[in-house]
């Protein structure tokens, strides 16, 4: 546990702020699951992995296996999936929302770098303005500094 939090951090608080707690934790009926300090039911990424260790080595069915682990079977197979694809890290929950500016594409990208004077500042308000005009898309001023900020680098 990193220093920053002190000695009087929990574990639950700890999978909470890493985004791995697991709010079902109650539907999680594998026995070894319960009365045990090492399997925890709160942890996400330890019930996923279960889940999917069942149905490798004990050659558990999914549905019986999703039953067990409170998951839905499409649960299931993304979980498999991502383990698949990124090993035990693929089962760490992603973080919800938008994943970047979904309105910049690299037309609208293109279009504010060919506005761009170098050794200007950047003018996001009348970049904005542009943008609307002339491509009919509402950027926020701070949505185009944000993305003129990455590429400019």
């Amino acid at each position: 546990m990193p220093a920053k939090y002190g000695s009087k951090r929990s574990k639950m608080d700890a999978l909470i702020d890493e985004g791995t707690f697991n709010p079902n934790s109650e539907k999680v009926s594998d026995p070894k699951f319960r009365g045990s300090e090492f399997f925890d039911p709160h942890d996400a990424v330890q019930v996923k992995y279960e889940m999917l260790r069942r149905v490798s080595i004990d050659n558990v069915s999914v549905t019986d296996a999703s039953d067990e682990y409170g998951v839905s079977r499409p649960t299931y197979y993304q979980a498999k999936a991502n383990f698949d694809l990124t090993g035990i890290a693929g089962l760490v929950p992603a973080k919800p929302g938008p994943r970047g500016p979904h309105k910049v594409d690299d037309k609208v990208l293109a279009f504010l770098q060919a506005r761009l004077v170098p050794g200007e500042p950047v003018h996001a308000r009348d970049l904005a303005k542009l943008v609307r005009n002339e491509l009919d898309i509402a950027l926020h001023p701070r949505t185009i500094e944000r993305v003129l900020k990455k590429t400019i680098r």
